[in-house]
């Protein structure tokens, strides 16, 4: 069975959505489970809808008229006036009204997953109505019924027993099943949501459940680069590359791949394809087991927005294991993301990915036992089989605040000009 994953870039519009039903007649329609993204920036408009629910209650309908104008305006260009899809979309929008209308937790990230769901479920009944339109007949299912998780909200942890049993019986191979990536349900059946550009990791659960022949994430690019071409140029595809070297890649923060997808694959030795859906001729990049990196040349890897640390003790004793694994329980206790470590003998620095906002009750909470200092609005790059040309390349670009090399990588703590 194969396992294709399309992102929002790939369903942001009509043309978008036929362009799929072109690959999938093309590639194949059977023994093929297809995991889609909710529409174009969608989740980012969701996520505004969340954040409005909360602060400015006033503008949420206004909020909500884009999000259905939006879809619909899509929907205009595929199907005619009287097509069912349309009742479809209504009864979701009346879903997500009733929730807003009846809801009474104020935990932020259960909130946040009840209603971010919405964008993967619109988006895959509408191509599963365009494709059965167009005479390609499919399997739509909500994948809430089938991928369990834990309730930690907004980072769900998969229960991969019970996942893979359900998944083992009741998927069937034969079939074209449409279904959505991000989101999944735990034991109480609430909506939980796998992290953030987590479809690819949906794709991989499936693929390890399944066992399947490959998984094929397409992609506005050719495959995977060396460097992100919206901030370099003259990038490189990438052909080959192993699951190591990939998970190195996935791990600094490569955002081709998603860090959970590959660990699944690799177990059970899946190929997983990177390739680009306006080019689907193309072979694009493959990632298995093998040659680490063809072709072998320097890979770049940016984080944006970081926050850099440095915490020691007010007494300046050592920071020894102690201190040190109380900071890292107080960085799991806050959902600081650490992407790079250097300690001294009274000193340790962080540089960490503020992406759940929580970093300055972190920072509260810690200041009364160590001296901090941070430095907002960072850049860590990464580059992997690194040469000195590379290394210059990068500390040109501004003031090199912390550096750390390894064998094979080098990471550079940029405040750029």
């Amino acid at each position: 069975m194969k396992i294709f994953k399309f992102g929002g870039a790939s369903v942001k519009d009509a043309e978008s959505i036929k362009n799929i039903a072109r690959i999938l007649q093309v590639e194949g329609t059977e023994n093929t489970l297809v995991v889609i993204s909710a529409m174009g920036k969608m989740t980012n408009a969701f996520e505004d809808v969340v954040d409005t629910y909360y602060t400015k209650s006033e503008e949420l309908p206004n909020k909500l008229n884009l999000i259905e104008e939006y879809h619909k305006n899509i929907m205009k260009t595929l199907f005619e006036k009287n097509d069912e899809i349309y009742t479809t979309v209504d009864i979701l929008f009346g879903e997500l009204g009733w929730f807003l209308a009846r809801n009474t937790s104020q935990r932020y990230n259960y909130v946040y997953d009840q209603i971010i769901c919405f964008g993967e479920l619109l988006s895959t009944r509408i191509v599963s109505a365009y494709l059965s339109k167009t005479g390609v007949q499919n399997n739509w299912f909500d994948v809430r019924n089938y991928i369990k998780t834990d309730s930690n909200y907004r980072d769900a942890k998969v229960n991969w027993e019970l996942t893979g049993d359900i998944i083992t019986n009741k998927v069937d191979k034969q079939k074209l099943n449409i279904t959505q990536g991000f989101i999944a349900a735990n034991d109480t059946e609430n909506t939980t949501t796998l992290g953030r550009e987590g479809s690819d990791y949906t794709a991989g659960i499936f693929a390890y459940c399944l066992d399947a022949e490959s998984v094929t994430i397409w992609k506005d690019v050719e495959g995977v680069l060396n460097a992100d071409p919206r901030v370099f140029e003259n990038t490189t595809l990438l052909e080959q590359i192993s699951y190591e070297e990939a998970i190195e890649m996935a791990f600094y923060g490569a955002s081709v791949i998603h860090p959970k997808t590959l660990q699944p694959l690799q177990k059970k030795e899946i190929p997983l394809l990177v390739r680009s859906f306006l080019n689907p001729k193309e072979a694009g990049t493959k990632v298995s087991k093998g040659t680490m990196l063809v072709p072998n040349i320097p890979c770049f890897i940016v984080k944006k927005d970081q926050i850099l640390i440095s915490i020691s003790a007010l007494d300046f004793s050592f920071m020894v294991e102690n201190n040190i694994s109380y900071i890292f329980q107080k960085l799991h206790d806050y959902q600081l993301k650490v992407n790079l470590i250097q300690n001294s003998a009274i000193s340790f620095s962080l540089c960490v990915d503020n992406k759940f906002n929580k970093f300055d009750a972190f920072y509260n909470e810690l200041k009364a036992q160590f001296k901090i200092e941070f430095q907002n609005g960072v850049n860590l790059y990464t580059i992997r089989h690194f040469n000195k040309k590379t290394v210059a390349e990068i500390t040109k670009k501004g003031a090199s605040l912390l550096r750390q090399t390894s064998r094979e990588t080098v990471q550079i703590v940029l405040k750029e000009n």
